[in-house]
């Protein structure tokens, strides 16, 4: 078999060929009459034409001869072709330079082949652009998983599961925009770098901006400047964005990753979960028009009322914690290592115990689940519950053993969040990473009012994972980081 620099070289004299035929091998213009899904889907319609025009990459090219079969596809549809020496004056010139990977425009008529396939006759043969490089297929197909996620371009032309995979990413975003649009949510954005990161518990990655002689953050979460957005006066907003977290790497967490935010003025979490599970239904029709998926063998019917949990009560069911909010430190240490549960002894009860809730809790909750009464550490730009100022008004939304959703009654009382923040910073000072930052800024905005309010936000990332049954969030994501190979 020929090496890879065997191949380049020999498509280098068929590309210097092409130019000494005064041929442009990569011409500005294509002259296409329609793409290959309307000739594809309007055969019939097409077909009366006396000549038609169309162009795509060769993806399979059979030569038998005097003839050649083959398959050009454009992104919408494939399509094939013949080309006869008998009937073409390009026959010659396809012969001598056209490979599979070449991007080509052919002109002729269209008919169909004995054994029934719409097929292009071609009379005229333009190439649009020459590939130098084989395409996967030729180098025993794309079957490295770390060269797949690092040349995602030939992963979507040799895996059609992986293209498969992003279309359904995309049609899911745009169901969501259309959802919120539809219900009167405003889309807006908000800064990528912040002088202060907030809104999450979360290591961020950090810059510096040279003309202004300051450090910046990327963000960790668009809540904060959104809230600002509410006090600004705009009763519904939303943004999609991309949010960054300088922390570890697993199959279900990437360091950049797309969230869904949305709040909603004068409204709390118990109206916004209705609303969540009317969007969880559409996105699951989104993939099954019955709206039940299938996640690691496991049918999850998303159809059905949502079931409501307590999130004290879920962990008594699969832990030996009794009264978990209630249960001391040593008692939460000790079931954590019973569970083999990944903790910090440092760090706070909430965050212990939501390590063992993680760890043998979270892989359990399959079918479509909301959480609430959540302890109010756990969630400190969350309303507390006014019967119970120990719980916060908040509920988390589960399905596939994934945290899809969270979503708070958001606080709006200025000198409580303050008082959060300072315990946060206060717990950071103790030796716990994970917290949040005190954003005086923030803070003096909120003094200026701001209205009581639901706050959502989706994980789109994790959501997609559930969706097209993936592993590895990695293959949900166009193009993931990946480690230098140097």
């Amino acid at each position: 078999m020929a090496s890879l620099e065997e191949i380049r070289n020999e498509r280098l004299k068929k590309l210097a060929l092409l130019r000494e035929r005064g041929i442009n091998p990569y011409p500005i213009e294509s002259h296409v009459s329609a793409t290959l899904e309307e000739v594809r889907d309007d055969f019939n319609t097409f077909v009366k034409k006396k000549t038609l025009t169309l162009a795509g990459r060769v993806m399979l090219l059979r030569k038998q001869g005097a003839l050649a079969f083959f398959n050009i596809f454009d992104g919408t549809a494939s399509f094939q072709g013949l080309i006869k020496k008998d009937d073409s004056k390009d026959f010659d010139l396809f012969d001598q330079t056209v490979d599979a990977g070449d991007f080509i425009e052919v002109t002729g008529k269209l008919f169909v082949t004995k054994r029934g396939e719409k097929t292009l006759e071609v009379s005229g043969l333009r190439m649009l652009a020459k590939s130098l490089l084989p395409l996967p297929e030729k180098w025993h197909g794309l079957s490295d998983v770390e060269e797949r996620f690092r040349k995602r371009y030939l992963d979507l032309i040799a895996n059609e599961e992986t293209r498969a995979r992003f279309l359904k990413r995309s049609k899911v975003i745009s169901y969501l925009r259309e959802t919120l649009d539809e219900a009167g949510y405003l889309e807006v954005e908000t800064p990528v770098f912040q002088p202060v990161y907030g809104g999450a518990s979360a290591e961020p990655f950090t810059t510096h901006h040279n003309a202004l002689d300051m450090d910046l953050y990327l963000r960790i979460s668009d809540e904060l400047y959104l809230k600002r957005l509410l006090i600004g006066g705009f009763p519904k907003i939303y943004e999609i964005s991309k949010d960054f977290r300088n922390e570890g790497i697993d199959v279900t967490h990437w360091p950049e990753f797309t969230m869904l935010e949305f709040y909603e003025a004068f409204s709390d979490a118990p109206k916004q979960m209705a609303f969540v599970e009317k969007i969880m239904k559409g996105v699951a029709k989104c993939i099954d028009k019955k709206g039940v998926l299938t996640y690691d063998g496991q049918k999850i019917d998303f159809s059905k009322k949502f079931a409501v949990k307590k999130y004290g009560d879920v962990i008594t069911e699969y832990t030996q914690l009794k009264n978990p909010l209630e249960a001391t430190k040593g008692e939460l240490e000790a079931e954590g290592s019973r569970v083999e549960a990944s903790f910090d002894p440092r760090e706070s009860n909430v965050k212990i115990l939501d390590a063992i809730f993680k760890k043998a809790v979270r892989p359990h909750l399959t079918e479509p689940v909301f959480l609430t009464d959540y302890p109010a550490d756990y969630l400190p730009l969350t309303k507390q519950h006014e019967d119970n100022p120990r719980l916060v008004d908040a509920f988390q939304f589960y399905a596939g053993g994934f945290e899809l959703v969270k979503a708070f009654s958001e606080l709006n009382d200025p000198l409580d969040q303050r008082a959060r923040f300072e315990a946060q910073e206060k717990r950071k000072a103790e030796g716990e990473t994970d917290t949040q930052k005190l954003d005086e800024d923030f803070l003096e905005a909120m003094e200026y009012g701001m209205p009581p309010a639901g706050g959502v936000g989706i994980g789109i990332d994790r959501l997609m994972m559930l969706l097209t049954d993936t592993k590895n969030i990695k293959e949900v994501i166009f193009f993931p980081t990946m480690r230098q190979k140097n």
